[in-house]
């Protein structure tokens, strides 16, 4: 069993070492940072601590690329990143499509060197968007087709993302000027809502124990849909018990209400663990779903150029 345990270790280590690491920040200059150290760390194949935010890049051979590219947030209830699970193996499928992925790295709303906890994930979120389409030429990105995607937590950065009016992310530098909102979002099994149906260990984690109610009621999404929104893609299960289907379907209809082209798809089976293959009955199908959907919504097409 040591033997296994190793060789899975080894294993994830070298899909991590592979893959390229850019920092989201430069030197000293990373917001809502009050001065006090904190060093990345992992335990349990989660990362419980982020010191250096950044995106690790999943690029698409030049003879495969689409020009689209996503951004993706792992979930972990904001106390942890599933950087693994809900990560990599997203970014994998991804590529698949012939559409780059990076997976973000994120400040977690527990830690010790936030002077405001609730603003470091958005903060981060966005300077990653800016990052991608200030090196579109890198990785032969398309405009217009720069997505987000996240999942259970994850999922509900990626909608502060697609939610989001304000750029909490200028730190006086070239990418200030660079456009922050996604042109898509894929949303599965996302925390949305912070009252009723939350996730209690999201909100108090996100927000602290004792939020007020018009703290709750900012952070609970479904309040901040506009009609500058992107077309969204969202999944869910019936049968989740840890994140309830309500926190979706309240942000579904806020998106219709806003006129915001959406696609919500509720399977009766997968609760709070719905993966890319080997899911139970039709949520298995949810990725063959995305995919016709990029391809609908326009943004997955080939590549108009070459080199």
């Amino acid at each position: 069993m040591k033997v296994r345990l190793f060789v899975l270790l080894l294993i994830l280590c070298q899909q991590v070492l592979a893959q390229e690491f850019i920092p989201l920040w430069p030197d000293g200059r990373k917001p809502n940072f009050n001065g006090k150290p904190v060093t990345d760390s992992i335990f349990n194949e989660r990362i419980v601590r982020v010191g250096t935010p950044g995106i690790y890049c999943f690029p698409v051979a030049q003879a495969e690329n689409t020009g689209t590219a996503v951004l993706i947030c792992p979930g972990g209830g904001y106390a942890r990143l599933s950087h693994i699970y809900n990560g990599f193996n997203l970014a994998k499928w991804y590529n698949t499509q012939g559409i780059a992925a990076f997976v973000l790295i994120y400040r977690l709303p527990h830690q010790t060197d936030l002077v405001n906890r609730e603003l470091a994930p958005l903060q981060d979120a966005q300077r990653a968007m800016k990052l991608l389409r200030s090196q579109a030429d890198k990785w032969k990105l398309i405009p217009g087709r720069t997505g987000v995607m996240g999942t259970s937590a994850g999922g509900h950065l990626a909608a502060q993302l697609a939610n989001a009016t304000e750029d909490v992310s200028k730190i006086k530098d070239a990418l200030d000027t660079v456009n922050y909102r996604p042109d898509f979002a894929v949303l599965l099994s996302p925390v949305i809502s912070l009252g009723e149906y939350a996730h209690v260990g999201s909100r108090n984690n996100l927000l602290g124990n004792n939020a007020s109610p018009a703290l709750v009621k900012k952070y609970s999404l479904e309040n901040g849909v506009t009609s500058r929104n992107p077309a969204t893609f969202i999944v869910h299960a019936s049968n989740d018990s840890t994140v309830r289907v309500q926190n979706s379907l309240f942000y579904y209809t806020s998106l219709l209400q806003q006129h915001v082209p959406a696609s919500y798809h509720v399977f009766p089976q997968g609760a709070h663990s719905i993966r890319l293959v080997e899911n139970p009955g039709s949520v298995d199908q949810w990725t063959n779903l995305l995919s016709v959907w990029l391809k609908e919504m326009k943004f997955l097409v080939p590549l108009p150029f070459k080199g």
